[in-house]
């Protein structure tokens, strides 16, 4: 793996073919900020061969038989684990997370593509009882699940290979062709995934990946005609801009979120405390489920304060490689200036820093912050980083309106002993997710994923984006003899 990414330039893959380009992206590691490798910056050129090869990878996958479409995808788990290691090394390099936090990707990864195998058995369809109409006695019939076609997938970096897996695999599920265009910070992760996918018997027409500048070649890849569905992961300005690009065609979008955690009095607060430092601070604060606002019942708020902001500066910050490591840097330095921004303008609104609030290169400490005012931009538009605000609040129904405050809904955490609480909790969350004593941050990869408002369209995970990547087509069968045929 480490001759794998000693400043060699990689290839992307046009219909399984690797091609490379004149015009390259030097990928650094944001850690050490050391160029690791290059990769093509594709051009329009690049993106017109990519859909016209995958017109005849979408006839290729339509008819390959469920079987085989499971067997690829179970082989390809089966490489992924063998190489375990090698691709958490991977994307602890490229990406933010430490080398703790890239295995637990791995792994999950793995899980998604058995998930996929899996769900290629399932999707089907039902019998249509057509004699429930008046006279439509003769006729009977089914509906059945076909695929879209083409499926442009657009994923982000802060999971760059699990996110890539929960297009691909169901899209391959259902007999799609996918043309995946992976983070441009990390795209290393999608490129070996795809290698996989090719020696695992997956036909090269099925599956491009292409490396390059959105302004050169997003237009090109969500508004051609062939494309039958863009599938996005990443932010909420993005995301509308490519809703306006793609025109007639599915749309299943990601956006992110300003994810609340609300702690009420009868919480186990030990446990609501440590759930919750973890939710903020997991790959730096780089996280669509990460929490972002503490919403805490003003009984138990100094002690949950106090909680907080122990366990937050027991976080270790540093090298991503050094198996001690709680926590890597951000993206890049761009981001690290953003919230360095952020915060700053929080404190001059009268925010007052609890722990964290400074910057070291690309790094950006676990912060935590109150008294911050509302129409704050923390407080209102997603941090994406390692900062979280704390609330008091006077119950639970006030805790609700507060969260269902701002343009986003994807997951919710609740903290509370009591089932009436809850309930009235899981009825009253504008959020597509209610995790009860589990901050917004968990997920499992089988469970239905997405949000409300500016959190997105849609829902991802494996059985939820195969539905998606597929249209009800019925079938209906008259018959009745025609009048005057005799077989007799």
């Amino acid at each position: 793996m480490a001759g794998m990414l000693l400043k060699e330039t990689w290839p992307m893959y046009i219909g399984g073919k690797p091609r490379t380009s004149t015009h390259l992206r030097e990928i650094r590691d944001p850690g050490t900020d050391a160029v690791i490798a290059a990769v093509p910056l594709a051009q329009r050129e690049d993106a017109r061969d990519a859909v016209r090869v995958a017109e005849s990878g979408a006839a290729i996958a339509a008819h390959m038989p469920t079987h085989e479409r499971m067997r690829i995808l179970q082989e390809c788990a089966d490489r992924l684990a063998a190489q375990h290691e090698a691709f958490a090394e991977l994307i602890a390099r490229e990406s933010s997370k430490t080398i703790r936090e890239a295995r637990k990707e791995v792994t999950r990864c793995v899980d998604t593509l058995r998930l996929s195998a899996e769900e290629a058995r399932r999707i089907g369809g039902e019998v249509i009882r057509f004699d429930q109409s008046v006279g439509s006695d003769s006729r009977m019939g089914y509906w059945q699940r076909d695929p879209v076609g083409i499926i442009t997938a657009i994923t982000p970096f802060n999971d760059p290979l699990n996110l890539v897996a929960h297009k691909v695999g169901p899209a391959i599920a259902t007999g799609n062709a996918v043309i995946l265009k992976p983070s441009n910070d990390t795209p290393l992760s999608a490129l070996r995934f795809a290698e996989l996918l090719y020696d695992s018997g997956l036909p090269g027409d099925v599956l491009s990946v292409i490396t390059g500048e959105a302004q050169e070649i997003g237009a090109l890849l969500t508004s051609a005609e062939a494309v039958r569905m863009v599938s996005f992961t990443g932010g909420l300005k993005t995301g509308t801009a490519i809703a306006r690009q793609a025109g007639l065609k599915k749309i299943a979008m990601e956006l992110g979120s300003n994810s609340p955690v609300i702690i009420l009095a009868d919480a186990e607060l030990d446990r609501a405390v440590e759930s919750t430092v973890s939710g903020a601070f997991w790959a730096a604060g780089q996280n669509c489920l990460g929490v972002q606002r503490i919403l805490v019942e003003k009984r138990v708020y100094h002690t949950v304060r106090d909680q907080l902001v122990a366990r937050t500066e027991a976080i270790r910050m540093g090298d991503k490689l050094n198996e001690t490591t709680d926590m890597g840097p951000l993206i890049n330095s761009q981001e690290a200036t953003r919230i360095e921004h952020w915060v700053k303008d929080a404190q001059s609104r009268g925010g007052k820093i609890l722990t964290g609030g400074y910057r070291e290169g690309n790094f950006y400490a676990p912060t935590l912050l109150d008294h911050v005012p509302a129409g704050t931009m923390i407080l209102e538009e997603e941090v994406f980083g390692p900062v979280a605000c704390l609330i008091p609040v006077d119950d639970l129904t006030s805790a609700i309106a507060q969260a269902n405050r701002v343009n986003y809904g994807l997951q919710a955490g609740v903290f509370t002993r009591d089932l009436h609480r809850a309930f009235h909790a899981i009825k009253d969350l504008r959020v597509g997710g209610v995790m009860i004593n589990d901050s917004s941050d968990y997920r499992i990869d089988a469970m239905p994923f997405g949000g409300v408002k500016g959190s997105g369209i849609g829902r991802e995970g494996v059985r939820f984006a195969a539905e998606a990547m597929t249209e009800p087509k019925v079938v209906c069968f008259n018959l009745s003899v025609p009048q005057g045929r005799n077989d007799e």
